[in-house]
């Protein structure tokens, strides 16, 4: 009653935790950024969470907010406690009599229990026993195949000893000294050959080899798979006789086959051979029976006495040797390059004619392999490439070209031409001529009637370019090693750049070194510069005009890429040739105007001449005037100038040598009137204080023309007589600033406007 009376009564109202009276606010209002839902994502991970909010939301805003939301579910979670009380408090008293209800239930879960465990016991049983016969019926059907593989054996042994037995009968050398007597007895027991059927005879018993070959073959298989069985061991003395006996039975077959050139019965051997996977006997007896008599006719081998007189050229063997290929092998070699017929897994012409090439060139000929001599080694080499390539004309496909390069002794053949030491020698040759002609302690002329590149002057010179031509000559290039040779090249035209500016600098600095090459500069007269310039517009022409398509042309089969490489390393080293020709033509200047500033320093004597004299106004140029541009004009006008040098040039030299000697005259002329200057009114100053303590008249000199008038009236003269001899050069001297400034500096007021001679 109480009960019913409590389900009757209204609910009370929800009481109030005391969070709720003392706790924080709760505050359902949450901010945008604030998303509850995350939390319950099954990705949620707070690591990532909090570091995508602290972007944007202050550390401490973010834990305000954390613990607010953690409130808010402690609230939550006391609500529903609250509100599901009372049935959780009404559950205990539902459950009546439930001790008795699991006595019920006991007794028939044991029963089941009981019956489970008897017949899990005898399926278990069950199990262990089909194991059992499983097994056992596993092990004899391994006997079984055991004893089916020792019956194969044994009926392909009986089988195959058998054929050999029915094999013909062969002459008398084809007997194997390996074979014992009661075997040899097996070969007589065949038909006796005859003449007129020998080829038919021959052909019956390849066909019968490769037929005890394929046996052979299967009889491998079996031992494979039983060669650790008693029964196996015991037959290995039969399976070996067997082995030898067939060997030498095709291999006799083999020869009479070759030399009969019969194709069937060298088919049928070769499939043979095949099928017993014994290739290399083939290609031994090939080489042994068939190339090495004929290439000992072109190579004969025998003591070094003998051999000491033999030439090590190549070419006429290797031309003898293709024609001997193409008569006597090539028959074999078109019948191991038959389409689908199996005998792909030969190479007669690397194992056989290769290699018997070889071994006759290191036992006959072997100083054709040794770069000692590198015109003689260069012509062996480019005639074994031909030969090698007509050896490659007879594989049937590219995939034959690629096995024919792999074969070891087409590798161990290219390792024997040492390319490295060939090109070792080329460059001592080429760059040693190089240096022996620029360590010269002075320009060597070349005589005309000797030079075969008649605008070469030096002989520094006609040496780097016959060496750059020897980089890439027929006789010296080596294909192979292109890359070498171009480096050399380079080399050499970066070793005449560095000798010209290293003279350049020393004779600047004034210390020749006879170590570095540059000796020969102290001692250059500018004449001889011009040869240099001349020799260095040359080069620039020839190395980046015919000798790069020469060298283009020589590697058109490389790609593109590489082709644009090698041009812009050797237009590069062009252009730094070039920029050596500047510093040049300045050193000619220089040495022009020093020898044209020894006469300038003449005006030094102006200045004594007109110093506290009374001599008169001048009226005409100073004598040292006409030698001011002698240097430079005897050179122009000269036999090496009006030959070697280009109007460019000529113009170009001309020009800043009569800039330079201007300037300089500019420079020394203006000294010299501002020390007359200076000189004039520290004279008038004290002539003026004398006077004056004198009690005399000071304008007593104010209207003579005074010395420094004198000078610069002189110098006026002389000026412009230097500026006739520049136009009869070809030279404006208005134009030349130095010239205007050095008229404004001497020129009477009257005639500072206009410049005229």
């Amino acid at each position: 009653m109480a009960s019913a009376h409590l389900a009757a009564a209204p609910p009370l109202p929800l009481q109030r935790s005391p969070t709720d009276l003392f706790g924080d606010p709760i505050d359902d209002s949450n901010p945008l950024w604030f998303k509850k839902d995350l939390f319950l994502s099954p990705n949620f991970d707070s690591e990532s969470y909090i570091s995508d909010l602290r972007t944007f939301v202050p550390f401490d805003t973010l834990r305000s907010q954390l613990h607010s939301h953690l409130s808010s579910l402690k609230h939550e979670l006391v609500e529903l406690i609250n509100r599901d009380y009372n049935d959780f408090v009404n559950l205990s008293t539902k459950l009546v009599d439930v001790d008795s209800a699991i006595a019920r239930m006991r007794a028939p879960l044991t029963d089941l229990r009981e019956k489970i465990a008897s017949f899990r016991g005898s399926v278990e049983a069950s199990l262990v026993a089909l194991q059992n016969g499983l097994r056992q019926r596993a092990e004899a059907a391994n006997a079984r195949e055991v004893l089916e593989l020792l019956l194969d054996t044994f009926h392909v042994v009986s089988k195959v000893e058998k054929l050999i037995k029915e094999l013909p009968s062969v002459p008398a050398d084809w007997s194997n000294e390996d074979v014992n007597t009661s075997q040899k007895s097996h070969l007589s027991n065949g038909i006796t050959q005859h003449a007129e059927n020998g080829s038919s005879m021959r052909e019956t018993q390849s066909m019968l080899l490769e037929r005890i070959a394929s046996e052979m073959n299967r009889l491998k298989f079996y031992m494979a798979h039983a060669k650790d069985l008693p029964f196996v061991e015991n037959m290995e003395k039969r399976i070996q006789s067997a082995s030898l006996l067939l060997d030498s039975s095709l291999g006799h077959c083999f020869v009479d086959g070759l030399e009969h050139q019969d194709a069937n019965v060298i088919y049928n051997c070769l499939r043979a051979y095949a099928a017993i996977d014994n290739t290399k006997s083939a290609e031994e007896i090939f080489r042994t029976k068939i190339v090495a008599p004929l290439i000992d006719k072109v190579i004969a081998h025998g003591s070094a006495e003998l051999l000491a007189g033999v030439s090590g050229e190549l070419q006429e063997d290797f031309l003898q040797i293709k024609q001997y290929i193409d008569r006597d092998c090539k028959f074999l070699l078109e019948i191991s390059s038959t389409e689908n017929s199996g005998l792909h897994v030969f190479d007669f012409l690397a194992n056989s004619i290769l290699k018997e090439v070889l071994i006759a060139i290191q036992r006959g000929k072997p100083g054709a392999f040794s770069p000692g001599r590198p015109t003689e080694f260069l012509r062996n080499y480019k005639s074994s490439l031909e030969f090698l390539a007509h050896l490659e004309g007879y594989c049937p496909s590219r995939f034959s070209v690629s096995k024919f390069r792999a074969e070891p002794i087409y590798i161990e053949f290219m390792k024997q031409w040492n390319l490295g030491v060939y090109f070792s020698l080329r460059f001592q040759e080429i760059a040693g001529a190089l240096d022996s002609a620029l360590a010269s302690s002075s320009l060597t002329l070349v005589q005309s009637s000797s030079n075969e590149n008649q605008a070469l002057t030096l002989k520094q010179s006609v040496t780097l370019l016959e060496s750059l031509r020897s980089c890439w000559s027929e006789d010296v290039l080596v294909l192979s090693a292109s890359d070498k040779f171009l480096r050399l090249a380079l080399q050499l035209l970066s070793r005449y750049s560095h000798w010209l500016s290293s003279g350049i600098n020393a004779r600047k600095s004034g210390h020749a070194n006879a170590n570095n090459g540059s000796e020969w500069a102290a001692s250059a007269m500018p004449e001889d510069f011009i040869y240099i310039i001349h020799d260095i517009n040359f080069l620039v022409a020839e190395v980046c005009g015919d000798y790069l398509q020469h060298v283009l042309q020589l590697l058109a089969s490389c790609p593109i890429e590489v082709q644009d490489l090698v041009k812009q390393s050797i237009l590069h080293s062009g252009k730094s040739l070039e920029d050596q020709a500047p510093p040049i033509m300045r050193s000619i200047i220089e040495a022009l105007v020093e020898k044209s500033v020894e006469d300038l320093r003449q005006l030094k004597g102006i200045t004594a001449t007109y110093r506290m004299t009374n001599k008169p106004l001048p009226i005409r140029h100073s004598p040292y005037v006409s030698g001011v541009l002698r240097p430079l004009k005897t050179l122009l006008e000269g036999d090496r100038a009006a030959t070697y040098l280009a109007k460019e040039t000529r113009d170009e030299l001309l020009r800043g040598t009569a800039y330079e000697i201007t300037g300089r005259y500019y420079e020394m002329a203006s000294d010299l009137v501002n020390v007359a200057r200076k000189t004039e009114s520290s004279l008038q100053r004290i002539r003026q204080g004398a006077q004056r303590r004198a009690g005399a008249s000071s304008d007593v000199s104010d209207h003579n023309v005074s010395d420094t008038d004198k000078i610069c009236m002189q110098l006026f003269l002389d000026i412009q007589e230097y500026g006739r001899n520049l136009s009869v050069l070809g030279v404006e001297a208005a134009e030349i600033p130095a010239y205007c400034s050095l008229w404004q500096c001497v020129a009477p007021a009257e005639k500072q406007s206009t410049i005229n001679f």
